[in-house]
C-alpha cells in the first residue's frame, strides 16, 4: 500500500467541452524504506493518486488533437453525463443498456467507457477499453495517461512507464504526468532519464516536493552527494517538521564519511523537537562509534522511553559491546538506565549480560547467581549453560564445569561451543582419546582449522601415551 500522500490531481483531466489541461499543486507526505542507509525507490515513496477523481474528470474532449464521439454515442453521452460522477454504477448499466452490440464504439467513447469502468471498479475492463482507444487511435494522449495510471495505481510500473512516455512525446508537458514518469522511471531502474523526467516536472512546478523528493532519491542513487544535500537542505526549509527529511542529510552526509557533521545534523533534529527513533538510533551509533559512550547511552534512553523495546535492545548491545571493549564501568552506566520492566526476551538479555559484567570483573560466584537466576526461567539457554561451565572452570571446579558445559552440549545451538569446552577439560584431565571425540563432532558441525590442527596436536598426544 502506497504512502498516505496528500492529494494529487493529474493535470491530464479536462473539466469541459472542448476542455483546456490544468493541475493542482500538492505537498505529498511519503515513507520510504532505507537500504545500506540510503534511500530506494519502493511501492511507499509512490505518490498516492486519488483515481476515480482523475478518471471521472476525463469526459470531454480536445477536438483538434482527440477523437470525437459520433452523433449518436454523444446523445448517449448527454443522457447521462451528470450520473457519470455521482453514480457511476448507475450510469455504466444505462450505457450497456443502450449500446447498440452490433457497431463497435469509436476511440472517443471507448475512452467514456474505459473512465467509467474505471469509476465503478472494474479495473479490468477499463484497461481493455483503453487500450481498444489507443490502438485505434495511436495519438489519443489523455488515452494513454489514463492507461497509465491504471497500470501505475496497480504498481506495475514498467507497464505504466511507455504510456506515460508516448502521452509526453505526444504532447503532454504538463508537470504531473512528467513527475509520475520520472517516478517509473525510477523504479525500473533508469534514473538518468529519471533525473530528466523530474527536472523538467520541477520546471513547471518548482515547489512540488513529490518531485522534488524523486530527483533526490535519484541524486543518491547516482552519487550526487553534492547536489542531493543542497536539495535536501532545500527541502528541509521547507518542511523543518519531517524528521526523515533530516534523516536524509544525515545519511548523505555519512555516504562521504563525513561522520562529525551528520552528527551535528542530527542533534539539530533532536533540538527542533522533530526526531524519531530512526534520527536517534544514527545518532546513538555514532556517538558509540566515536567512543563518547555517555552521549551514545543517553541516547538510548531516549529511544528507551519513546520505544521501549527498541531502546532496551539498544542499550543492552551497546553494553555487551563496552563489556567486549573492556569499558565496564561505562557498561555498568548502560545497565543501569534500563527500566526494571523489561521484556520477558529483554529480562533474560539483561540477566546474561549483567553476568557477562560481573564475569569480565572476575566476580564469579556473583555471575553464577545471576546465570542461575536466568536459568530458572529458561533451563534450556544454551549460552547461559556454556557461561555458568566458564564461571566454574575459572575457578578450577572442572566437574561442576564439565556439568554445565554437558547440558549445553545436548542443545543443538550452543553444542559446537559446548564440544570445545569438553575437549579443553578432558585435554586437562589426560583423557585425549574423549578430547578428540569431542573435536571430531566439532569439526562436523563446523570445520575451522584451529579446531582441525588442535585434533592433530591430541592424536599425537593420544598415539604417544597408548
Amino acid at each position: 500500500m502506497k504512502s498516505s500522500w496528500r492529494h494529487l490531481l493529474l493535470c491530464f483531466v479536462l473539466s469541459g467541452l472542448p476542455g483546456t489541461l490544468g493541475a493542482a499543486d500538492t505537498v505529498p507526505d511519503k515513507v520510504r524504506e532505507r537500504e545500506l542507509g540510503i534511500w530506494e525507490p519502493t511501492p511507499e515513496s509512490a505518490p498516492k493518486l486519488d483515481p476515480k477523481r482523475i478518471i471521472n474528470a476525463s469526459y470531454s474532449f480536445l477536438k483538434e488533437k482527440e477523437p470525437e464521439m459520433t452523433a449518436e454515442e454523444y446523445a448517449l453521452y448527454e443522457k447521462i453525463s451528470t450520473m457519470l460522477g455521482t453514480q457511476p454504477e448507475f450510469a455504466l448499466k444505462l450505457l450497456e443498456a443502450m449500446m447498440n452490440e452490433k457497431d463497435l464504439p469509436s476511440p472517443a467513447f471507448e475512452f467514456i467507457l474505459g473512465n467509467v469502468y474505471h469509476s465503478a471498479g472494474q479495473t479490468d475492463k477499463a484497461e481493455a477499453h483503453y487500450l481498444s482507444a489507443v490502438k485505434r487511435f495511436p495519438s489519443f494522449i489523455r488515452g494513454w495517461t489514463n492507461l497509465g495510471v491504471v497500470y501505475y495505481t496497480a504498481d506495475k510500473f514498467a507497464e505504466a512507464l511507455p504510456c506515460f512516455s508516448k502521452a509526453v512525446a505526444l504532447g503532454d508537458r504538463d508537470p504531473s504526468t512528467l513527475g509520475l514518469l520520472g517516478y517509473c522511471l525510477e523504479r525500473t531502474g533508469n534514473i538518468v532519464a529519471a533525473e530528466m523526467a523530474y527536472m523538467q516536472a520541477l520546471s513547471g512546478n518548482p515547489d512540488n516536493t513529490d518531485w522534488m523528493e524523486g530527483l533526490l532519491r535519484v541524486f543518491v542513487q547516482g552519487k550526487q552527494y553534492g547536489r542531493a544535500e543542497a536539495l535536501v537542505q532545500n527541502l528541509i526549509k521547507q518542511n523543518p517538521a519531517k524528521a526523515d527529511l533530516w534523516l536524509a542529510h544525515a545519511e548523505i552526509l555519512l555516504a562521504q564519511n563525513r561522520k562529525l557533521e551528520a552528527i551535528v545534523i542530527l542533534e539539530a533534529s533532536v533540538g527542533a523537537g522533530v526526531a524519531s527513533s530512526n534520527e536517534l538510533n544514527m545518532l546513538g551509533d555514532l556517538y558509540a562509534e566515536q567512543g563518547l559512550t555517555t552521549e551514545a547511552a543517553g541516547i538510548y534512553q531516549r529511544i528507551l522511553a519513546a520505544t521501549p523495546e527498541f531502546g532496551e535492545r539498544k542499550l543492552l548491545t551497546f553494553a555487551q559491546v563496552l563489556i567486549a571493549g573492556g569499558k565496564l564501568p561505562q557498561a555498568e552506566d548502560a545497565l543501569g538506565r534500563l527500566k526494571a520492566d523489561l521484556t520477558p526476551a529483554g529480562r533474560l538479555r539483561f540477566l546474561q549480560t549483567k553476568a557477562d559484567l560481573q564475569a569480565a570483573r572476575k566476580q564469579w560466584p556473583d555471575a553464577r547467581q545471576t546465570l542461575q537466576e536466568l536459568l530458572q526461567i529458561a533451563p534450556l539457554d544454551g549460552k547461559a549453560l556454556l557461561s555458568l561451565g566458564r564461571t566454574y572452570a575459572a575457578e578450577d571446579d572442572l566437574a561442576h564445569a564439565a556439568f554445565a558445559f554437558d547440558s549445553a552440549y545436548r542443545i543443538p545451538d550452543s553444542q559446537y561451543r559446548a564440544s570445545l569446552e569438553l575437549a579443553n577439560i578432558e585435554l586437562k584431565n589426560r583423557h585425549y582419546d574423549k578430547c578428540a571425540e569431542y573435536l571430531q563432532k566439532a569439526l562436523s558441525i563446523e570445520r575451522t582449522d584451529a579446531v582441525q590442527e588442535f585434533l592433530a596436536r591430541v592424536k599425537t598426544l593420544a598415539g604417544n601415551n597408548g
